[in-house]
């Protein structure tokens, strides 16, 4: 293992790696990067299953397959990426079965068209997860207001979960909440919490990338310092959000019965402001019980040079507040930010879950 992944994890943190391709699991690249950096786990979205398709010559012969029994697009896609996952998830099976299911897991997402389709997104959720047949595969459900209730439910029928763009604090109150009714209801239908696990992926980098903007048309000294400090901070309150809804007597009375607490993981770790150190959203946001899921870039650049440091979540949110607080002083709206940010995250995803569609539906046209 590299020194400095091996210091993050050393300090409760569980790297996963944010992509997936066929290719990277069949050259062994995926196995390598657990052999030497430490992954444990795997995320995927609709913008990397389109990456991996329109680069990969290693789906061309399930694409013929698909092809010759006249397999309509998006049921091409739904049998590519689940196997991808399925695949994927065999590998880190191991891992799973070592942190008896705290890790070695991986994530797929359904359709982001169905953001706001709560039953759809329930009824797809089941199918991706029966699909992909695996004890350690999470099923992705954006954390929209219709989400929270999808999310309940899954939870409910025993599946595992991994909530994704979530933005705000009171969002991520309400994702934790949905979580404990899951629970509460998988409990009363006589499932076993401790094979139900969760995540909930809290967005750093986009939170900067949005409010920067925002600094920098004000332009002022006092704007300008407070520049690439809003994800961090925002992340950092999170956590402290975290760790007490999970010491409530409810929360505490579901753990005591065998369940987990649904862990905080930082996603869109990948830094946008080349002024900002390129390890900032991982070495500054180091904390027991945390996953981070990089981009292999980002994961490259911890192994290489990231300088970590311990804990650095602790004690960090009188100063986190400070920085929302100053931040909101000038003007500029939290909620009006964050809501923005979960309305162009389904956007961005929809664009390329029909990307995905198109690579699809030509390759199947290529191979009639």
């Amino acid at each position: 293992m590299t020194e400095n992944t091996q210091k993050l994890s050393d300090v409760g943190v569980s790297i996963w790696l944010d992509d997936l391709s066929r290719e990277r699991i069949s050259s062994g690249g995926l196995q390598k990067l657990i052999d030497e950096k430490n992954v444990v786990g795997v995320t995927t979205n609709p913008t990397i299953f389109a990456a991996a398709l329109a680069n990969g010559e290693s789906y061309s012969e399930q694409v013929a397959a698909l092809a010759a029994t006249n397999t309509d697009v998006t049921d091409a896609v739904f049998e590519i990426t689940t196997d991808d996952v399925a695949a994927a998830s065999d590998i880190f099976k191991p891992i799973y079965d070592a942190t008896k299911g705290f890790d070695g897991r991986v994530s797929i997402e359904v359709e982001p068209g169905l953001a706001h389709d709560a039953q759809g997104t329930i009824a797809q959720a089941k199918a991706l997860s029966a699909k992909v047949d695996r004890e350690n595969v999470l099923i992705k459900i954006p954390a929209t207001v219709e989400g929270l209730e999808a999310i309940t439910e899954t939870i409910a029928a025993g599946i595992s979960v991994n909530v994704t763009l979530i933005f705000s604090l009171e969002r991520y109150r309400d994702v934790i909440n949905a979580y404990l009714s899951g629970l509460e209801k998988a409990k009363e239908a006589g499932h076993d919490l401790s094979k139900i696990h969760s995540v909930a992926s809290f967005f750093v980098s986009r939170v900067d990338t949005e409010i920067d903007k925002r600094l920098t048309a004000i332009g002022t000294d006092e704007a300008l310092a407070l520049k690439s400090k809003a994800g961090i901070a925002n992340a950092q309150l999170a956590y402290e959000v975290w760790t007490q809804a999970f010491a409530t007597e409810r929360a505490l009375l579901l753990l005591e019965g065998g369940a987990n607490t649904q862990r905080p993981l930082w996603a869109s770790t990948g830094v946008k402001d080349p002024s900002v150190p390129d390890t900032a959203y991982v070495v500054e946001l180091a904390a027991p019980s945390v996953v981070n899921t990089m981009p292999e870039k980002t994961l490259e650049a911890l192994s290489d040079h990231g300088e970590v440091r311990g804990d650095t979540i602790a004690h960090s949110y009188a100063e986190a507040n400070k920085v929302l607080d100053a931040i909101g002083a000038l003007g500029i709206s939290y909620a009006e930010v964050t809501e923005l940010l979960e309305k162009e995250g389904v956007e961005k995803f929809i664009v390329s879950w029909n990307e995905l569609l198109d690579t699809v539906t030509a390759a199947l046209k290529a191979a009639e």
